[in-house]
């Protein structure tokens, strides 16, 4: 702390990542990286632009990455915004799209970085409970006090840290009881689950779909974001960044992110993986007592009905066993996040988990 400290950075709460040890003999099953590589064509992609003209500034726009995001979503590339990562993407979206005098809703358990956000940029917000089985009620968002106008919603599909998918008829429905709003669909899971809100973008000017390399692709190290939504959502985006950053993405990034675009078929294998092994996982977990949450993400939430959720964290931990545990929410306190990892590694978890349940 230091007293030439802002206002504004006295009253901030920042955002706490997922642990990054260095710890050796580690199973890391608790910040949702792909347990597999990147495809071989980014490498190369990457390899092929490591020379002389990174002394030049890259490509402001990002022109060729859009162009591919564009071809890969079936939009055009004026409905394509990239950043430094799906969070550098949220932030200009809550500075430049989101309402800043009136409160803008999102549910109580969901991305911690919403209410993190709210604070950097003073922005009033309205947690909104999801139901007992943490399912998100669309009805919830249509109704608000005394009818004051909500400032836009925002939340993660699938949700983090749950895992419960919400079925695009409903976002349709919650976009047509919200036509004033802007609505954000966190997406950043969205490539592990059978359905996205992209298709919904040509019909509400309001949509704005966030997504990221980091989960699916493989690609948390390289730091890409993207949204995805009408020209005028993208144009406002694009001035917050040329406000803010005009190079967000460097050459080696650029080259990268474009490569993976263009490689489906890599994508299509991986998602196969993970798929199966969540629900091996899932299956593994129930066996042994566990309350696993339906999950359309690369991780799982699970209670074991007899055992504290933090009990077990640290208990995995000394097995060099990472997940993750949130103690706040108190309603959530007793289950774990559990990234899905290879076979061999879910395997060591739940071989763990029966020594330590007994």
């Amino acid at each position: 702390m230091s007293r030439f400290w802002s206002a504004v950075t006295h009253g901030l709460t920042p955002y706490v990542p997922g642990e990054q040890p260095k710890l050796a003999n580690l199973v890391k099953l608790n910040t949702n990286e792909n347990p597999y590589p990147p495809s071989p064509k980014v490498l190369e992609a990457i390899a092929k632009a490591t020379n002389d003209t990174l002394r030049l500034y890259p490509d402001p726009n990002s022109d060729a990455l859009r162009a591919a995001i564009a071809v890969f979503h079936g939009v055009t590339a004026d409905q394509v915004f990239v950043g430094n990562g799906s969070d550098e993407v949220l932030a200009h979206t809550f500075l430049g799209l989101l309402k800043h005098d009136r409160p803008i809703l999102f549910p109580d358990i969901s991305y911690s970085f919403y209410p993190v956000y709210c604070g950097l940029y003073q922005i009033a917000h309205r947690e909104i409970p999801l139901a007992e089985d943490f399912s998100l009620r669309v009805d919830d968002y249509l109704n608000t006090p005394n009818g004051t106008p909500n400032g836009g919603i925002i939340f993660p599909n699938p949700n983090a840290p749950t895992g419960r998918a919400l079925a695009v008829s409903e976002v349709e429905r919650l976009l047509a009881g919200n036509p004033d709003s802007v609505v954000v669909v966190d997406e950043a899971y969205g490539d592990f689950c059978a359905e996205s809100a992209v298709a919904l973008i040509q019909q509400y000017p309001q949509l704005l779909v966030v997504r990221t390399l980091s989960k699916a692709h493989s690609l948390a190290g390289l730091r890409v974001g993207y949204a995805l939504g009408q020209a005028g959502l993208i144009e406002g985006l694009n001035r917050v960044k040329d406000s803010f950053n005009s190079y967000p993405l460097d050459r080696l990034a650029q080259a990268g992110a474009t490569a993976c675009m263009q490689d489906r078929a890599y994508l299509e294998a991986t998602l196969g993986q993970v798929i199966a092994s969540r629900e091996r996982l899932t299956a593994g977990l129930t066996a042994l007592g566990f309350l696993v949450l339906p999950s359309g993400a690369n991780f799982v939430f699970a209670r074991h009905l007899d055992h504290d959720g933090a009990a077990l964290t640290a208990a995995l931990r000394a097995r060099s066993i990472l997940v993750r545990h949130f103690k706040q929410p108190a309603r959530i306190a007793p289950f774990l996040r559990i990234s899905v990892g290879t076979d061999p590694e879910c395997v060591r978890l739940l071989q763990a988990l029966r020594e330590i349940c007994g």
